[in-house]
């Protein structure tokens, strides 16, 4: 038995993909849920369909192929609650992207909690986070609290929810890097907080165990026989693993629909000044590395944007083309604040912009705009890490997701952030960094230093614009997202 099947549990579809004793994807499975808009702002998934789809995916995957470990890799901050005594969860589960305890959120800023908050979690007083959804599951569904404080109920994230029906209700248990995600975790003890509890009204009963990334969190019988389960990491982290950014000063940065950037930052947290994350990116044999996070809203939501709201593409394959041939006499500049604007500015109350159009501005201005913006994003991250690390050394950014495959799009981005852009033969980093922490628990995958050994480049994105260019495009950059901005 050399093959490890990763479980990748994301917002909208759940993949399975069995790797082989080479760390090579062989085998997958993929299906798709539906997503559930019960109010404006709100956000729900059924969690028996997200077990469903999580069930069948693994077994097709798997097929008959003997399966040595399985990892787990998950959405983050997705909140469940469940009976402990059936496993049926008392409503849907409420998800990252929900809004609906975001007054709950400023009545705790206005009574100036939010510094308590940072200094524990890393966090912002946000609802992205699931400790204000588990308060309101607890104080909205009928006989919630009194059943919370009577034991009889569990909380979980999506991980801990999928571990708790794969060992048939024999574990109850996260890893730390999603324990860090729920604003109820202090990362510096690495204890669940007590005082956040209270404040919030929260149960302590309600709470996982928490575990190292790669640690014995049960078996299952889901694929025949007994299957250990030997590693688990929230997706970001998981690609951070799975980039093997090891170092402190090492960056990854995942091109989805959004953009998520995680730097290492070593043993010790480093708190942010810049409205960045601090956060935990990974912890072996009770060890925590912490790493400073950055979220981008619109990243490939950009390039759909020109798909499907202008109309000026048929696929995302075209944009690099398009961009290629803009005319260079044109600067073009769109801010995508389609639903506000993340890290650092925080402001989710902007909207998007154009800045720069001609009589002569069409498709491929737009098209170039629209890739640039990705760039100039990502340097705002890289330039708020920088300053909170404290060091003004550029770091080598490792890059994954679909829009990773863009060589104009990786180009740009090397020139205006002024660092060089590593592109990796496989792309799949989220699912290689759980199927990684999972063979390696399991003795079949090298350790950390073999790992990283084998972490391999596609392709390097050199620096090719001159400073004087980048800090020139960049303060016009600055400039229109100042002019955007809801507030000064």
């Amino acid at each position: 038995m050399t093959h490890i099947l990763a479980i990748d549990q994301g917002t909208t579809s759940s993949r399975a993909i069995l790797f082989d004793r080479d760390m090579q994807p062989v085998r997958s499975a993929q299906q798709e849920f539906r997503q559930h808009y019960p109010a404006s702002g709100w956000v729900e998934h059924d969690p028996e369909e997200i077990w469903q789809t999580v069930r069948d995916t693994c077994r097709d995957a798997a097929g008959e192929i003997r399966v040595a470990a399985i990892g787990i890799t998950n959405q983050r901050e997705t909140t469940l609650v469940w009976d402990r005594a059936t496993g049926k969860p008392v409503c849907n589960a409420i998800v990252w992207q929900d809004r609906r305890t975001a007054e709950i959120c400023a009545r705790l800023k206005a009574d100036g909690h939010e510094a308590l908050v940072t200094e524990r979690t890393g966090l912002l007083l946000d609802p992205y986070f699931s400790a204000t959804k588990l308060a309101w599951i607890l104080d909205k569904m009928d006989g919630a609290r009194a059943r919370a404080e009577a034991g009889e109920l569990a909380f979980g994230t999506v991980d801990t929810f999928l571990i708790w029906r794969l060992t048939g209700g024999a574990r109850h248990v996260t890893d730390a890097t999603n324990a860090a995600r729920t604003m109820l975790y202090d990362i510096k003890s690495g204890a669940w907080d007590e005082d956040i509890c209270d404040l919030l009204n929260i149960p302590m009963s309600l709470l996982p165990e928490v575990l190292d990334c790669a640690a014995d969190y049960g078996t299952t019988d889901l694929l025949g026989g007994q299957v250990p389960i030997m590693g688990v990491a929230g997706d970001q982290q998981a690609a951070t693993i799975g980039q093997a950014c090891f170092t402190p000063g090492m960056m990854k940065s995942t091109y989805g629909t959004g953009c998520f950037a995680l730097l290492n930052t070593g043993d010790e947290p480093v708190a942010s000044s810049n409205r960045l994350l601090t956060t935990i990116a990974y912890q072996f044999g009770g060890k925590t590395t912490y790493a400073l996070e950055g979220s981008i809203f619109i990243a490939g939501a950009a390039v759909q944007w020109l798909r499907d709201g202008l109309g000026i593409i048929n696929d995302a394959a075209q944009t690099g083309e398009l961009a290629a041939s803009a005319d260079p006499e044109q600067e073009v500049i769109l801010v995508p604040a389609f639903t506000g604007l993340g890290a650092p500015y925080w402001d989710a109350d902007c909207r998007g912009a154009v800045f720069g159009l001609t009589r002569g501005s069409g498709p491929k201005e737009f098209a170039r705009a629209a890739l640039e913006s990705v760039g100039f994003q990502t340097r705002d991250l890289l330039d708020a890490m920088q300053a909170d690390m404290g060091v003004q050394a550029k770091t080598v950014l490792r890059v994954d997701g679909g829009m990773a495959a863009s060589d104009w799009t990786m180009q740009f981005l090397a020139d205006i952030t002024g660092a060089p852009v590593d592109r990796p033969t496989v792309l799949e980093t989220t699912a290689l960094g759980a199927a990684w922490l999972a063979g390696m628990q399991a003795g079949i995958y090298p350790d950390q230093n073999g790992f990283a050994q084998r972490w391999a480049l596609d392709k390097r994105f050199e620096v090719g614009m001159n400073a004087a260019t980048r800090d020139r495009r960049y303060a016009a950059w600055q400039d229109a997202v100042g002019r955007t901005l809801s507030r000064p």
